[in-house]
This record gives C-alpha cells, sequence and structure tokens, in this order.
C-alpha cells in the first residue's frame, strides 16, 4: 500500500490506556529471566543474542531497566550489580573499555567481576554490526546486487593497522581518568573518513588518512614524551586481550566506526552497485514505458542501508563474539543444572512452525 502523502507523524506524547493491547500470558512454564539491556537501542541487538539459547528450561525477556523513573545507561545496570537476583535478572552492557582496562579501575573490576553481568569485550554492540566479514551482505541487502566490487576484510584490517597508534594513545587516554591526554572529539576527528574513493580497495583513501594519523602521532609523542613507552607497554597488554594492529577497530568507539567510517565506507560501495544494477538495465532491449517500469521496479527495492546495518546479524563467525556466547552459555548450563536439582520438568517446546 502506497503511503498517504498527508499523513502526519504520529505524536508519542499522548496516547488512550484504554486503548492498550493486552499483554498474552507465557507460552508455558518455563523459567522467566529478565534481561536488562543500557537502551531501547541495544533491545534488538540481545533479543538477537538471547534467541540462539533457546532452550526448554529458560525464556528471556528483553529490556530496559523497569523502573518508574525510567532510568538507562550503564550506570543504572551497574548500580544493580549485586542488588538484582542473578537467577530473575541478566545484565548486558557495552564494555566501552572496561574489557581492555582489565580491573585497572572500579568500574572495569566491576563489570568483569558481576555474577550476572555481561559485556560486549567490543567496545559497543555497534561494533558487532560493524564486522567486516558482514559487511558485504549488508551491501546486498541494500541495493540487491550480489556482485563484489571491495574487499570490507582487507580494507577494515589495513584501515585498523593505520589507526592503531592513535587507538592506542586514546584508549590509554581513557584509563587515565584524571588526564585528557588524546580525547573523544580528538581521537574522532583524527579517524575519521570524509569520503571513500573504492577504485584499488580505497588505497589513495587510506594513504591520505595515514599521513593525517602519523602527524597526529607525532604530536602526541613530542607533547607526551614521557607516556609514549608506557603506550607501547599498553598495547603489549592489549595484544593479550585479543587487540591486534589489524582488528583494533572492533575496540574503538562504536559510533565513531559506524557513522564516521563504515557508513561512509557503505554508502561509497553501495552508490557503485547501484550504478551497476542501473546500467545493466538500461543495457538491456527493453524500451520506453517497459523501460522506466523496470527501473522503478528496482528502485522500488532498494533499502535504506543504516536500516540495514542496523539489522545485521551476521558478526557471529566473529571470534570476539563466541567468547560472549561461550560466557552466556556457561551461565544458563548453571542455570539449568539447578532447575534440574530442583527437579522441575523441562517444558516441551514447539517448532516455530507448528499451528
Amino acid at each position: 500500500m502506497k503511503p498517504n502523502k498527508h499523513h502526519r507523524r504520529r505524536d508519542l506524547t499522548s496516547y488512550n490506556p484504554d486503548r492498550l493491547p493486552e499483554i498474552l500470558p507465557p507460552e508455558d512454564d518455563r523459567h522467566l529471566l529478565h534481561v536488562y539491556v543500557e537502551g531501547y537501542e541495544d533491545v534488538a541487538f540481545w533479543r538477537g543474542i538471547f534467541d540462539h539459547f533457546r532452550n526448554p528450561y529458560l525464556r528471556f525477556e528483553i529490556s530496559v531497566p523497569n523502573r518508574d523513573d525510567l532510568p538507562k545507561g550503564k550506570k543504572v545496570l551497574m548500580s544493580m550489580i549485586g542488588r538484582s537476583d542473578p537467577e530473575q535478572v541478566i545484565l548486558c552492557v557495552d564494555s566501552d573499555f572496561d574489557y581492555l582496562f582489565d580491573g585497572a579501575n572500579e568500574q572495569s573490576r566491576e563489570v568483569l567481576e558481576a555474577e550476572n553481568m555481561f559485556h560486549t569485550y567490543v567496545y559497543a554492540t555497534e561494533n558487532y554490526l560493524c564486522y567486516a566479514p558482514s559487511l558485504h551482505n549488508v551491501c546486498v541487502k541494500a541495493t540487491k546486487n550480489d556482485t563484489r566490487i571491495f574487499d570490507f576484510v582487507k580494507f577494515f584490517a589495513d584501515y585498523s593497522r593505520v589507526i592503531y597508534p592513535l587507538f592506542l594513545w586514546y584508549a590509554y587516554s581513557a584509563q587515565l581518568s584524571h588526564e585528557s591526554v588524546f580525547t573523544l572529539a580528538e581521537f574522532r576527528t583524527a579517524v575519521r573518513l570524509g569520503y571513500v574513493d573504492i577504485r584499488n580497495n580505497g588505497e589513495s583513501t587510506l594513504a591520505w588518512l595515514e599521513r593525517n594519523v602519523e602527524r597526529r602521532h607525532s604530536a602526541l609523542a613530542k607533547n607526551n614524551p614521557s607516556m609514549s613507552e608506557d603506550v607501547m607497554a599498553f598495547g603489549e597488554k592489549l595484544k593479550k586481550l585479543g587487540v591486534e594492529e589489524d582488528n583494533c577497530y572492533m575496540f574503538m568507539h562504536g559510533h565513531t566506526l559506524m557513522d564516521n567510517v563504515v557508513m561512509v565506507v557503505l554508502s561509497a560501495v553501495c552508490e557503485k552497485l547501484r550504478q551497476l544494477s542501473i546500467a545493466k538495465i538500461h543495457q538491456s532491449k527493453v524500451e520506453g514505458v517497459a523501460l522506466k517500469n523496470e527501473l522503478n521496479n528496482y528502485t522500488n527495492t532498494l533499502r535504506s542501508i543504516r536500516d540495514v546495518l542496523l539489522d545485521n546479524e551476521n558478526y557471529t563467525s566473529s571470534p570476539i563474539y563466541k567468547r560472549l556466547r561461550d560466557d552466556i552459555q556457561a551461565y544458563l548450563d548453571t542455570m539449568i543444572t539447578k532447575i534440574k536439582e530442583r527437579n522441575e520438568p523441562p517444558v516441551m517446546l514447539r517448532c516455530n512452525f507448528e499451528p
């Protein structure tokens, strides 16, 4: 159905409580685990994660914390550590740098040691959505063209190697909470991409970025000579946690990666894929109204790149994701063992396609 041109945006500030839908009763008697996340934008991501753990003993409900003052954010979930029943509540947060700080400050220790809190390992959920091996599929879904014209895996490995020196300085500066040697705003400005020339897999763009990074890195080393060795030592510690020169994009600030790097690359690649598809249609023998209809049909299948990226779930092959998966599995195994010890019978689950 075509949208009404005069359709107005729905007013979300008012509602009729008498017209709210009834909440359905539980499908079965499985034990309910409330999974609290930082914000509304995280609900879909963690729903996708916990969908992989469907079992006859537990069911999951993903939401922001259920309180009258509508609290959100990582600090709210941190305040629930030790105050929530681990058999009733799971807390899921972005790691930010807490994983990389490896217990060096109080918050990092709390995140890493909390019994019922799971963190992303990578900086944020956005980093998983931007996992390089999954980005070709994002282009296919957005443009309906499966032609390979860009190697995302190679590009982001090269991009990581270029920004790695500044990534170390930014992460180390962040650990020094009393100092602002290299702020997030400065880091974002230094590693963002204003454009991408996809010829030669972005070689010229990376060369431009490398010159900018070298200038900024030299300035940091010159202005903070006593810190250079500490930054290098910090980098060696990060390697033990899985951070390498060619994968540091997964651990950088998530919104910077998505908005200022990945979306720029995807937009450039998708534009070329759209051009290829349109050129193929024009090169056909179809003419006149039929040609116009074919072009309209193709255009109507296109999707927003950002929407497709936000729906991306093809990060599950990431070694870092597998660590998160194994953590959750171990926790749930312990809970299921306790349920079995209480002699609670398992619930027979219906297949999704059963009536």
